[in-house]
């Protein structure tokens, strides 16, 4: 029987990997107590147990790093973060393409791969694509696609390229990614009927850390952020709110597979039934919780961009959400977008399939859990 991870022994050797001893707050670690509880009650290869347990000691070096370096530099927690713009919508709906267009512009500032995973210390503006680290992950990038060119089909990522705040309110251990890491129902339910305060704050402090010496008016990416619209405001009332809209069935079985891969990585193998129950209710929840908080803050709170228009005209797509915004597209960021485009064309590293029957699911079978949806939002079918 594999040994179990101890949140004790996690943060003694995050503590040693760091030489810090002092995190801002001990909000995270309801978060990971509650985690690891649920993970234990599985065997793991000890292998993938190394992976997992490498992963939480890294979150919490992460948040040991970012409240040290927060602590030499306070007055960094005195800059605002005025007017941010969050894409979210449920999974796999092409946010990661909508936020890859956005950092194209040169009046957004947006949280690159690299500096999320190594923050402190924090880029100027002049060196957040030329940093040695970003050049590191580049390089550690082009060897991973040399050797299996087909990873990039079904994330289109870099270190350069924006990613999702997931990575780092991950530091809070409140997070979607972790519960795609197996069979973690008691994780889930606690994490979707949790607050979120405390990781929104966490969320904030990250980015004031960010933008030391690289400001810039940001550009935000998460599908979950849509389960915490409320709380998010809270913290950034004067945030600008972007919902991706695409095929809900066709989402639901993309985000099936992806979640299928994590489970592959982390347990070794793929719980099929419950991916085929999980993944529907995350989107429907999803879905459901954006639409309440609609109806709470008013339409227009939100702006809608749908994965069929930017897919089929990006540009189009682009320009009438600025519209929608009251934000000024430049001829520089239009170029910027086409020139990204044409270097990223759909299917550069092939085709992701998927298919809703590899998880005992149809159309049929989900239509009633986005019937409300579909009522309401006349978004084009791709089956």
């Amino acid at each position: 029987m594999s040994a179990p991870l101890v949140a004790d022994a996690l943060v003694e050797q995050a503590m040693k990997n760091t030489g810090l001893d002092r995190f801002d707050s001990n909000s995270w670690r309801e978060g990971l107590d509650v985690l690891l509880a649920d993970y234990n009650k599985s065997e793991h290869p000890e292998p993938l147990l190394a992976r997992m347990s490498g992963n939480l000691v890294q979150m919490l070096s992460d948040r040991l790093s970012t409240t040290d370096y927060l602590a030499k530099r306070p007055e960094l927690l005195e800059r605002p973060i005025e007017r941010p713009l969050f894409v979210f919508g449920m999974p796999r709906t092409g946010t990661t393409l909508l936020s890859n267009l956005l950092a194209c512009d040169p009046a957004r500032r947006s949280a690159l791969t690299w500096e999320i995973e190594e923050p402190v210390p924090p880029p100027t503006t002049a060196t957040l694509k030329t940093d040695p680290r970003a050049i590191a992950k580049l390089a550690q990038e082009k060897a991973m696609l040399e050797a299996r060119p087909e990873m990039g089909k079904y994330y289109r990522n870099s270190a350069v390229y924006p990613n999702e705040c997931m990575f780092f309110m991950m530091h809070d251990f409140k997070g979607l990614a972790y519960e795609s890491r197996g069979k973690l129902p008691a994780y889930r339910d606690w994490l979707l009927s949790t607050d979120m305060t405390s990781t929104y704050q966490y969320h904030k402090r990250f980015l004031q850390l960010l933008q030391a010496d690289a400001p810039g008016n940001w550009n935000l990416k998460m599908p979950s952020h849509a389960l915490w619209l409320e709380t998010l405001l809270k913290t950034y009332p004067d945030a600008k709110l972007v919902w991706a809209h695409r095929d809900p069935f066709t989402a639901t079985s993309s985000f099936c597979s992806i979640l299928s891969m994590a489970h592959r990585g982390y347990t070794g193998q793929i719980d099929y039934e419950w991916l085929g129950e999980d993944c529907p209710y995350q989107a429907q929840l999803h879905l459901d919780r954006i639409m309440d908080t609609r109806e709470k803050l008013g339409h227009d709170r939100i702006v809608d961009i749908h994965y069929a228009d930017i897919t089929r005209d990006p540009m189009a797509a682009i320009r009438k959400l600025y519209a929608d915004l009251g934000d000024t597209l430049s001829a520089e960021a239009e170029a910027a977008m086409l020139a990204w485009l044409a270097d990223n064309p759909q299917g550069k590293f092939g085709k992701h399939e998927y298919a809703l029957e590899q998880y005992g699911l149809s159309v049929e079978k989900l239509a009633p859990r986005f019937e409300r949806y579909l009522s309401q939002y006349d978004v084009a079918r791709e089956g």
